[in-house]
């Protein structure tokens, strides 16, 4: 069965016969697909510096009826059908008994998700995000369920060249205490992925009430987080497991530590070294 068309292959259709201004509009649905899929037509045109109308337009220049009938097709671009853990783990049983063994399906599933994250993540748009972290008075990280961990482990690193690093609600900590103290110099990371904390949902609408910068680390397009965000990732997690995979969101958490920590100087490098003379001191580490 062929599949349907994209929203690029519209565009390239099309694009030949669209004017210079339509022709901007539609580099911008190409280029920017989250966006599209996740802000409203006015986000989109203040960013991309067109007119609403222009989107209009460039939507019935594609053939469709509207610009909402445009932008479903771009969130489908991104998104992906949501199955429960129930039902993947059914999947999971019912291809045990068939074709490759689990290992090497698990690892091809992990190496196809961080190279599909390595290739359609903007770097302006994690430029913004890291932006936003370095400048911060104070980061805030928040997940919740299975995002817990790599919260966790996120803070680990971070406090690491940094003491304004937390991870709320953790520890019998309050969260509604540190989402009261949030201002506008703060920057608040979610990590959230189906079936969606609920809690996670709330940490990103209420950091962003207080004009905190929010960054949402996700993998489908209906998050309800997106619309808080300050800057937005959807990222590949695609499993024959029953769970979702984490690879490629680790590898960019770790990725977004390491860009952090390059750009922070001598600060860093000597609270570096301070922690892990300290840590020796405590008799953290094994000796060799």
């Amino acid at each position: 069965m062929q599949n349907p068309p994209t929203i690029n292959d519209r565009i390239a259709e099309e694009y030949d016969d669209l004017s210079a201004r339509l022709r901007a509009a539609a580099d911008f649905v190409a280029e920017n697909p989250v966006d599209v899929a996740t802000r409203s037509l006015r986000s989109v045109s203040a960013a991309s510096g067109l007119a609403p109308a222009t989107f209009s337009r460039l939507a019935r220049a594609l053939g469709f009826a509207d610009y909402e009938a445009m932008r479903e097709l771009s969130r489908n671009a991104v998104g992906r059908r949501y199955l429960s853990f129930s039902q993947r783990a059914l999947r999971l049983q019912s291809e045990a008994v068939e074709g490759e063994p689990l290992l090497q399906r698990q690892a091809a599933a992990c190496i196809a998700n961080i190279d599909n994250m390595s290739q359609t993540t903007d770097p302006a748009r994690l430029e913004v995000a890291v932006d936003a972290l370095h400048h911060a008075r104070r980061v805030v990280l928040f997940g919740a369920c299975g995002s817990t961990g790599l919260i966790d482990y996120m803070a680990y690193m971070g406090r690491y060249f940094t003491p304004d690093w937390q991870v709320a609600g953790r520890g019998g900590a309050s969260l509604g205490a540190t989402m009261s103290e949030l201002m506008g110099r703060d920057a608040v990371l979610v990590i959230t992925k189906p079936p969606f904390a609920r809690r996670a949902i709330l940490c990103a609408e209420m950091a962003a009430a207080q004009g905190a910068a929010v960054i949402v680390l996700s993998d489908t397009h209906a998050c309800p987080a997106l619309k808080y965000a300050t800057v937005g990732f959807i990222l590949p997690t695609d499993s024959p497991q029953f769970f979702s995979s984490y690879a490629a969101t680790l590898v960019l958490v770790e990725t977004i530590i390491g860009m952090l920590v390059a750009r922070s100087g001598p600060d860093a490098m000597n609270r570096i070294a301070e922690v892990e003379a300290r840590n020796h001191r405590l008799g953290e580490y094994w000796r060799v």
